[in-house]
């Protein structure tokens, strides 16, 4: 199975937004865009919303039919290992290997002395094409990312395999390494390529750990031009290592939580039309923030449950945002109270939290709560599905414009 050169993870909590998203991938189509839709959920959204991968299957394939798209779609098992693989093997034909808590973890010193043996002859100055500056390496350098990453590797490896041998229809593969502390560099990236050859894995997308601050919902904070450049020197890398190593040749670089990352939206087009150059770009949970805003533009009872929901993650901030302290930045002390809430307009409801920093009202830190906060609106169960199924119409025109206006014009038209 062949991931196509562009395509969006478009995550979606509470599975009702399936045509609302396709739709923007079906504009982009019109433009004369192919973006494959990835409807991706992962072991921990399942969890807290009580659902399974099949009914993220049901929904995509309704929106598929719905629209009458006949291009390629994937359901995405996101974020998994060993321990959680199986619930997804039915229903998904995209699986991200989630190994970067395995980084660090020193393979066998067998294991590591054969990888440097495989690839100590690269040790030198590596002339990549698209680099202003040849990569220097040395042996010892070859060793250290073995050392570090390795471990990582294999264990994708038997996850891979894992699935390969459960599984008697194709899928696609990504590598995710995207959830530690450091970025790797472009060097480190290379070898890495160079393991996940060694190792069989057929990747077609790898998501590397950028520098910067890749919080939930909002902004890039970080050094723009600095990203502009790993971005730059890791689509070269991996250009290069494709033919080095025999990888896919559609194997394309992957940005998780990429979701209104505008201020480097820019930097990303600009890349990916100098090296020619594919994209898996992650929307994650935004969809679940336009339920919102859609609600709150309804009014009446949509408004109020609207300001239910944030009374409740108001409440148990700390509980909700517990899992997510390593991608989000909330200041407490910014957070309006739930009775201040309470007294907003729809108007008001929507400039809080509808990301358009050029508003005065917008509020990241409400918006960053709400964000990890959807574990209220499950425990509402019926009452809040039932809200999403009236006011569908605003929802929808929300969630629609949102991936076309906001992300997919930004960079892929």
């Amino acid at each position: 199975m062949k991931l196509t050169k562009y395509s969006m993870g478009i995550g979606d909590r509470f599975m009702h937004q399936g045509r609302a998203q396709l739709a923007a991938l079906a504009s982009a189509r019109e433009a004369g865009v192919e973006i494959a839709p990835v409807w991706n959920k992962s072991y921990r959204e399942h969890q807290i919303i009580h659902s399974q991968p099949e009914q993220t299957r049901r929904e995509a394939d309704a929106a598929v039919k719905a629209l009458a798209w006949n291009g390629p779609y994937f359901v995405d098992a996101d974020h998994i290992g060993l321990k959680t693989v199986d619930l997804f093997l039915d229903s998904c034909d995209f699986f991200t290997l989630d190994v970067a808590d395995f980084i660090g973890e020193e393979a066998s010193a067998a294991d590591v002395d054969s990888f440097v043996a495989a690839f100590g002859r690269l040790a030198g100055d590596i002339a990549v094409p698209g680099l202003d500056d040849p990569l220097s390496v040395t042996v010892d350098a070859i060793r250290a990312v073995a050392e570090t990453y390795l471990f990582a590797v294999q264990e994708a490896g038997r996850i891979y395999r894992y699935i390969q041998e459960k599984k008697s229809s194709p899928f696609v593969v990504e590598v995710s390494m995207d959830e530690t502390a450091s970025p790797q560099t472009p060097a480190e990236l290379l070898f890495i390529l160079a393991a996940i050859s060694m190792e069989g894995i057929p990747a077609q997308t790898i998501a590397p750990k950028f520098s910067g601050r890749f919080n939930k919902g909002v902004d890039y904070a970080g050094d723009t031009e600095r990203f502009r450049r790993e971005f730059e020197q890791d689509l070269a890398v991996i250009a290069w290592a494709v033919k080095e190593f025999s990888l896919p040749s559609n194997l394309k670089l992957s940005v998780h939580s990429g979701s209104d990352k505008f201020a480097i939206y820019g930097a990303i087009r600009d890349a990916l039309r100098r090296f020619d150059a594919g994209l898996h770009l992650k929307t994650a949970g935004t969809t679940w923030l336009e339920e919102l805003i859609g609600l709150a533009e309804a009014g009446g009872d949509g408004l109020d449950l609207a300001k239910n929901v944030y009374r409740g993650a108001y409440a148990r901030r700390d509980e909700l945002c517990g899992p997510y302290a390593t991608v989000i930045d909330i200041d407490p002390d910014a957070l309006p109270s739930p009775e201040a809430v309470d007294r907003w307009s729809g108007g008001e409801y929507t400039s809080a939290l509808r990301h358009d920093p050029a508003n005065p009202g917008y509020n990241p830190n409400v918006r960053q709560l709400l964000h990890v906060g959807y574990k209220v609106a499950a425990e509402m169960g019926e009452r809040y599905l039932h809200a999403l199924r009236v006011h569908e119409a605003v929802i929808a025109r929300n969630v629609t414009g949102n991936l076309l206006e906001r992300h997919i014009k930004r960079i892929f038209l």
